[in-house]
């Protein structure tokens, strides 16, 4: 497994293109202390309106990308971290 991205539900292109490249996908509502990225469909102040989520990890925008410029996106992220 390559990690463990959150993806807004909206989003299930993506997810989907994410699954096919072998990360572990799971949705923005439960539990994000373990995810290694977070996309979004759109940036807020308050990511997908909570105000409970801290996250040291990269929040990708999804807004107008196609599901393969955020996969590419994801790759890039993750290959900065140590």
């Amino acid at each position: 497994m390559r990690g463990t991205i959150a993806v807004e539900g909206t989003l299930s292109p993506v997810a989907d293109a994410l699954r096919r490249e072998g990360y572990n996908v799971v949705g923005t509502e439960g539990d994000l202390s373990q995810v290694n990225a977070i996309v979004v469909s759109g940036s807020d102040d308050n990511l997908l309106g909570r105000q409970d989520i801290l996250a040291e990890v990269p929040v990708l925008n999804a807004e107008g990308r196609t599901p393969e410029d955020i996969l590419r996106s994801v790759r890039e992220k993750l290959a900065l971290e140590p």
